[in-house]
């Protein structure tokens, strides 16, 4: 029995995107749905080491005002190959009406090939916060303070 809140989300499959098929959840608790790679069948896209290229997926969606679309990279993906979605997370905002496009980088040793319908990201949809921010002088004091990159859990001489 699933406890997940679903939330509507209109998908348009584009001229180049027909025939694949829909970014579906992979597993009954997933996160994330995977997206296909809308290359042309008789057109793969080699990504050579440390080469980055933005990929279509033959999809465009409506998300409804409050939420955003993540694109995040696959694991499997990562751990086998060393691709990885290079703006992790890319955003895409509620009042997007393009299509996806999944900007993948070859962090591994050997040339990838990206083949027609390949599952390459995962879309996660997610309520958003919005900021109303209010100048100050002077903020509140904190046992961290402004102690940044790697400083949580040094002690101090």
């Amino acid at each position: 029995m699933s406890t997940s809140k679903q939330t509507d989300v209109q998908l348009q499959t584009l001229p180049h995107g027909e025939g694949l098929p829909l970014p579906s959840y992979e597993s009954e608790q997933a996160a994330g749905v995977d997206l296909p790679a809308a290359v042309a069948a008789e057109q793969p896209i080699t990504i050579a080491p440390g080469e980055r290229v933005l990929i279509p997926s033959g999809f465009a969606i409506a998300l409804p005002q409050g939420y955003e679309g993540q694109i995040r990279p696959r694991s499997g993906l990562a751990l086998r190959h060393g691709i990885t979605v290079l703006n992790t997370p890319g955003t895409i905002d509620a009042d997007y009406r393009g299509e996806i496009k999944i900007l993948l980088i070859n962090h591994g040793a050997e040339p990838f090939v990206v083949e027609r319908g390949q599952r390459i990201a995962q879309l996660v949809i997610a309520p958003v916060s919005r900021l109303h921010l209010v100048p100050v002088r002077s903020l509140d004091q904190t046992a961290r303070g402004s102690g940044g990159f790697g400083s949580t859990g040094v002690e101090q001489k």
